[in-house]
């Protein structure tokens, strides 16, 4: 008689202490299980990158005065400088065409930014006529800027005249249209958030 009753504490025990041993081993799964799954998906890269921005973010440091380019000359604006190549032909024509238009396309915004184009050698009458047509700034290309800018790209400079950003020119004509968005998307953004300019 006192096996069976004493059978019931030590079944009621176990049960217990398997419940107790379970209840364990979720509170350490409920901690443990998302500090998993975070390392797997950022090594797996399941997830989209946290990059915003459109254009290429320069790693390392350059400014207008390494340029060789005056910044109070422009009274703190927004830059977006565009490096002509040796020969302004019709990629050229038409990344100064797009570039102007993003510019334009900025609204409100258009006096907080001036467009430079910063040419290597000296344009035709035609294409000082197209380019007089719109906003930019003409400027010879400093003799100190052909060592930090050696191909054909277009700079978003800050009012401090830190060049932070470079879009490259596209190599197929149907990619303009695209070229053009992603600058004014990067523009747009810098100007919402930027008190300075």
């Amino acid at each position: 008689m006192n096996s069976v009753s004493d059978e019931i504490p030590a079944v009621e025990e176990k049960r217990v202490q398997h419940k107790n041993r379970r209840s364990l081993l979720l509170v350490i799964a409920a901690f443990v299980l998302p500090i998993l799954l975070a390392k797997f998906a950022l090594d797996g890269e399941w997830l989209a990158k946290g990059v915003t921005n459109k254009g290429t973010l320069l790693t390392n440091e350059l400014t207008l005065e390494q340029l060789g380019i005056d910044n109070s000359a422009f009274k703190e604006q927004w830059l977006i400088i565009y490096n002509l190549p040796e020969h302004c032909q019709s990629d050229c024509q038409k990344t100064l065409e797009t570039v102007h238009n993003t510019y334009v396309a900025l609204g409100k915004e258009m006096p907080r930014v001036t467009p430079v184009a910063l040419y290597q050698s000296e344009l035709s009458g035609e294409q000082l006529q197209q380019i007089s047509k719109s906003q930019w700034q003409l400027l010879a290309m400093p003799t100190m800027a052909k060592q930090y800018i050696t191909k054909s790209q277009v700079l978003v400079v800050d009012p401090l005249g830190n060049v932070f950003l470079s879009h490259p020119i596209p190599n197929n004509i149907e990619d303009f249209p695209q070229f053009g968005k992603q600058i004014l998307a990067d523009m747009k953004k810098l100007l919402k958030y930027s008190k300075v300019g």
